[in-house]
């Protein structure tokens, strides 16, 4: 305990300079799990919203691509597959003429359930599904967004088809952040056919239940090869894999996240190494003198790495509090979800609280461990001959 109070006494030897450093640290690290959240978010997103039963076949070329709406019957007659239906983009814009502000999907309203059974839809939500042509459902994010509710109806107009739809909305998938806006693949087909053409003979994506997570393999093999030398062949994948797929394009800002994340962290092992070394220049004088009276080198040595330690290590638990109240305020501000895309899921995870205090604690031990080894190797006679 006695060191301790040593170590405490001279940590607060230069108020000013002592709280100007462990600002800066503690800034540095809100910074860093600032950053970590954005990546860290996107996998919690894909993890929460992926199932390990659940796999996505488009066409082999892209998924603007279609397949014929007939292979969907193939698919489900594989072994193992649980269910499978029919996706169909349709590209609807609400209130904002050209803009497409969430996606909208038309699927087989009858296997839906099937292959989305853990998305939290209440049974008779389901059954009217079902049973109104003109239904449906919507996730909750969009539900909060526009101020909707159940049996509200909702015009679209479509951006891909020569038809605009008019629609009754029956049921919720009661998830906070879920965008989804479904409706009934037969309705966009015969409106298609009253407008003089073929009708709706394609499918734009097909999603597939495994009745167990050791067929997915198999199945993805199945159909794949189902579809082989056709003119739509088929490229099959799990959920979470088409989902990383299609935020392809924000792995390169990942990674300069992760490059900014380095330079903040080498920036604040500088700032600390400098408050070390002064710190132990100014204390020249009183370290020769303990080592003269009898202080063991380790001692000194243990104490000077202790002062860098704790000051990064208090710093650290402040930034990371800190970083806790600017993620609440980033996550109420609107806006900031569309603008940023998957990234703004801005979410302090525990790995990233423990990554935040190791970060500050490793940059303490690093930063002081080179001035406090040398002060403590340090000869008596050529310390004092610095000072005097």
């Amino acid at each position: 305990m006695k060191y301790a109070h040593l170590v405490w006494r001279n940590l607060w030897r230069n108020k000013l300079r002592t709280v100007m450093t462990a600002g800066a640290i503690m800034l540095a690290v809100v910074l860093v799990c600032l950053l970590l959240t954005m990546p860290a978010g996107m996998d919690a997103m894909l993890d929460n919203f992926a199932s390990n039963t659940r796999l996505s076949v488009h066409n082999k070329a892209g998924i603007v691509y279609p397949m014929p709406y007939s292979f969907v019957r193939k698919v489900r007659q594989v072994d193992g597959v649980a269910g499978a239906v029919a996706w169909m983009w349709y590209g609807g814009a609400f209130e904002e003429d050209g803009r497409v502000t969430f996606p909208n999907f038309a699927v087989e309203v009858e296997h839906i359930g099937a292959v989305f059974p853990d998305y939290p839809i209440a049974p008779e939500q389901l059954a009217d599904f079902q049973r109104y042509r003109d239904g449906a459902i919507v996730g909750r994010q969009l539900m909060t967004k526009y101020g909707w509710a159940i049996g509200d109806r909702v015009a679209l107009k479509s951006t891909a088809w020569p038809v605009d739809l008019d629609f009754r909305i029956v049921g919720v998938i009661d998830e906070e952040d879920a965008p989804h806006f479904w409706f009934n693949r037969e309705y966009l087909d015969q409106a298609l056919r009253n407008a003089g053409m073929s009708g709706l003979g394609i499918a734009g994506t097909i999603w597939v239940r495994a009745a167990d997570p050791r067929l997915v393999n198999s199945i993805m093999r199945r159909v794949d090869e189902m579809s082989r030398n056709s003119e739509a062949e088929t490229a099959s994948e799990t959920e979470k894999s088409f989902f990383s797929n299609f935020f392809g394009s924000l792995q390169g800002l990942v990674t300069i996240i992760l490059v900014v994340t380095g330079l903040v962290s080498l920036c604040i092992v500088f700032i600390a190494a400098n408050t070390a070394s002064m710190g132990v220049r100014e204390r020249a004088g009183e370290l020769a003198i303990m080592k003269a009276i009898g202080f063991p080198r380790r001692v000194i040595f243990a104490t000077l790495l202790a002062e860098a330690a704790l000051l990064s290590i208090v710093a650290g638990a402040a930034g990371v509090l800190l970083a806790f109240g600017l993620t609440g305020a980033l996550k109420a501000a609107a806006g900031w979800s569309d603008v940023l895309g998957p990234l703004g899921n801005f979410t302090v995870t525990p790995f990233v609280v423990v990554q935040g205090l190791f970060l500050s604690l490793f940059v303490g031990m690093l930063a002081g461990v080179v001035p406090s080894f040398g002060a403590a190797r340090k000869p008596v006679v050529e310390s004092l001959h610095e000072v005097f």
